[in-house]
């Protein structure tokens, strides 16, 4: 059985060169690590470190900007939480299942993680419940969460409802945590606020959208989920969400347009309601978006936005 974490280190290796991975790293340890007042050491100047960490003494001694490193004033449980319901199972954006763009964005922050010695844990499941894996170190463990989150996301699944594994963070994790969220094109309602809102009063939360496949594909064919066999995929939404339209409907200037405000003004609810919360957001739709995604997550996190 192919390694789940390998495909994630290869993904960074093949589109991150080193420069880029550092400050993958760097903007991680910003977000996810507390700062105290004890000194640790200096080491060279990386893009991506804060300016007001540059010991400008030492540097003009040394000739190349130096900054000064401190004891972390501690280290974090990242905890994942990811919708492994049917809807994940669609095609995304690019063609690609959505499910496997979000074990990679999981993978990706989870071994970010796994270098700065931050423990894992791991939320998934549907609206027929929930699944919890403790946060703990190191790859194998790593390897283990990314496993369930693969091997549970599939049309079998019930539907996703994603407000069930919020509700279950909500009721059985006090200790203050960064949490990444994976979730494909959320609609949010009051439920959704409410649980994010008490959330965010405990947790640093990351907010990453999985795109959802384009409905209006020309002549394309409509599938139903709750009809659609094992072993095939649908395309676009599932469960509570319309499938591909049929070509003479996406032909439609009126329902093409309906369609293109329906998706703008479902956007616009889940980015206001993340802005109103202080949780950062970034989108993707396809693996290749995933590291850049992840950086511009890190990156507005850490600005605050």
């Amino acid at each position: 059985m192919a390694s789940l974490l390998q495909r994630v280190k290869s993904k960074l290796s093949i589109h991150a060169h080193r420069k880029a991975r550092g400050l993958l790293e760097g903007q991680y340890g910003s977000v996810s690590h507390g700062r105290s007042l004890d000194f640790d050491d200096l080491r060279a100047y990386v893009p991506g470190d804060e300016v007001r960490d540059i010991d400008w003494k030492a540097t003009a001694r040394h000739g190349s900007p130096l900054v000064r490193r401190y004891v972390a004033a501690r280290r974090q449980t990242l905890l994942l939480v990811t919708d492994t319901g049917r809807n994940m199972a669609a095609e995304s954006r690019d063609g690609e299942p959505k499910g496997d763009i979000a074990v990679l964005a999981l993978g990706v922050v989870g071994y970010l993680a796994h270098r700065h010695g931050d423990a894992v844990g791991l939320v998934c499941g549907d609206s027929g419940g929930t699944r919890a894996l403790p946060g703990k170190a190191g790859e194998a463990h790593l390897e283990r969460l990314l496993r369930a989150v693969h091997d549970t996301t599939s049309l079998d699944s019930a539907p996703s409802r994603l407000e069930t594994q919020l509700d279950y963070v909500v009721r059985n994790f006090s200790q203050r945590m960064l949490l990444l969220v994976v979730a494909d094109e959320l609609l949010p309602d009051a439920e959704t606020e409410r649980l994010l809102r008490r959330l965010r009063a405990q947790h640093e939360i990351l907010w990453l959208t999985v795109r959802d496949a384009e409905l209006l594909g020309a002549g394309a064919d409509s599938y139903d989920v709750a009809s659609t066999t094992a072993g095939q995929r649908t395309r676009g939404h599932a469960g509570r969400r319309a499938g591909l339209l049929p070509g003479g409907l996406a032909e439609s200037a009126a329902i093409a347009g309906a369609y293109a405000r329906g998706q703008a003004d479902r956007d616009s609810a889940r980015q206001s309601m993340l802005r109103r919360l202080g949780i950062a957001e970034a989108d993707a739709g396809s693996s290749l978006e995933v590291i850049p995604a992840v950086f511009t997550l890190l990156a507005r996190r850490r600005r605050g936005r």
